[in-house]
């Protein structure tokens, strides 16, 4: 540590620190997915041709989304350990060279299958108390999750028993767990916490990103493209269709494939309370609003959006389409940029390279910008002045939510990792977007030497 780190000052690093994560492995997934969605599309001609039996028509249905993600999952864990050589990562926890006999390893397995399987229990508690889990998209979430409950709990058995014999420390935090449980041996609370705070975040989010496959799946699957090529609000509306479709599809695998020997285990979760109210509102049930009120931070009251205002202007449409797609892509690239480590309120490994060269937050800032222009809130079709400014105020308080979960973010990283507190004091001297942000925040933030650079 030096003298500047001791003082708590940021020592700017002189170059972005390296990536944790390939740049590569997104870009795999990205290509399979893409390749799968063409399968889908062209399945009726496909099937005729090798004279398969059953309806000659695309592949649109939920089990069709829900192979996409085997398939992008699978893709991406093939390069990230024959090309990556991930698993070989000290960060993985694992020497490959031990050989532990199961024996010496047995009580440990056991005490942390006690855990895993507890903790598997209360997460379908959970899902049988929690009432919006059993109406709408959620309902396919549930049919998955119960389906695939007894594979997994039997592939459990060896996975657990396998790798505790090469992990260089066996007795990590779901062992802690599982310990509390059965009441042998000595357990720390805080790697319990840690634990929990890990299967709570698959347990809420993975639910969520499954129920949402199947929407954007069938829309791309079935869409007529010569019936939108001439018309730039619905190719617009297509592409960026698509491009959420990336982001949903890849993100999803990051929820799910968090597995040591590909090193994109959970290292911890965010354990700051405010991180978790500032992400839990941004999702359903909340979704910015109260019980009785859904639409407490409503920004579309009679808005009309940019096709509404744009109407009758082609060039104007065709740009503002390009822009509304450029930012989505921006979106979908900081997703798949994370190949397969994405997750909210989780550290997983520093990412440096693809977008969050040129932002710490391009998922956040792009999302806002196209919420921004795409709804032109200060823009109304009844002519209230009172909706005008409502949608406008509350928009603004939507991208302050943002904001306020970037910075809850940082505050997590740059306590777990001292690559990520380089990346950090980089990013505010070097990134182009960041710097701006940095210039603001200096000028109007009280003065203090430990006062971060912002989010962006």
């Amino acid at each position: 540590m030096t003298k500047g780190e001791a003082m708590g000052e940021h020592v700017t690093p002189a170059t972005r620190p390296p990536s944790d994560v390939s740049g590569a492995v997104g870009l795999v997934g990205l290509i399979a997915l893409l390749a799968w969605l063409w399968l889908c599309r062209s399945w009726a001609g496909v099937s005729l041709a090798l004279g398969l039996p059953g309806p000659h028509a695309p592949m649109s249905g939920p089990y069709a989304a829900l192979a996409a993600l085997v398939v992008t999952g699978s893709a991406m864990s093939l390069w990230s350990l024959l090309v990556d050589k991930v698993h070989r990562n000290p960060s993985t926890g694992i020497d490959w060279a031990l050989a532990r006999p199961l024996c010496e390893t047995l009580d440990i397995s056991i005490t942390k299958l006690a855990g895993l399987w507890a903790t598997w229990a209360g997460i379908g508690l959970f899902y049988c108390i929690a009432r919006w889990y059993w109406d709408g998209q959620y309902l396919f979430a549930m049919e998955v999750i119960g389906a695939a409950a007894i594979p997994v709990f039997l592939l459990s058995i060896p996975y657990v028993l396998w790798l505790d014999r090469k992990l260089v420390e066996p007795r990590d935090y779901t062992w802690h767990f599982g310990a509390l449980l059965i009441g042998r041996e000595a357990w720390e609370a805080e790697q319990v916490r840690k634990h929990w705070r890990a299967w709570a975040i698959k347990g809420f989010f993975g639910a969520f990103m499954i129920s949402i496959l199947p929407g954007g799946f069938a829309v791309v699957v079935g869409a007529d493209l010569a019936g939108v090529v001439h018309d730039p609000v619905a190719a617009g509306s297509l592409l960026i269709q698509l491009l959420f479709l990336i982001d949903v599809q890849i993100g999803t695998v990051g929820y799910l494939f968090t597995f040591r020997p590909l090193d994109s285990h959970i290292r911890s979760g965010n354990p700051y309370l405010a991180a978790w109210v500032a992400a839990l509102i941004c999702y359903p049930p909340i979704v910015w609003g109260t019980i009785g009120r859904p639409d407490v931070l409503g920004y579309e009251a009679h808005t009309g959006g940019w096709a509404y205002w744009l109407q009758g202007h082609d060039a104007l449409l065709w740009l503002w389409s390009a822009l509304m797609a450029g930012l989505t892509g921006f979106y979908a690239w900081a997703t798949f940029a994370f190949g397969l480590r994405f997750s909210n309120l989780t550290y997983r490994g520093v990412l440096t390279n693809g977008p969050y060269r040129f932002t710490r937050h391009p998922a956040y800032l792009s999302k806002n910008l196209f919420w921004w222009l795409s709804t032109l809130p200060f823009l109304v079709t009844n002519g209230s002045f009172t909706d005008m400014v409502r949608n406008t105020v509350l928009l603004g308080v939507v991208s302050a939510i943002y904001f306020w979960r970037a910075k809850t973010e940082e505050r997590h990283l740059l306590a777990e990792d001292a690559k990520y507190r380089e990346y950090h004091a980089w990013m505010a001297h070097n990134a182009p977007i960041t710097r701006a942000f940095s210039a603001l925040w200096t000028r109007f933030a009280p003065r203090s030497p430990q006062v971060p650079a912002p989010a962006e």
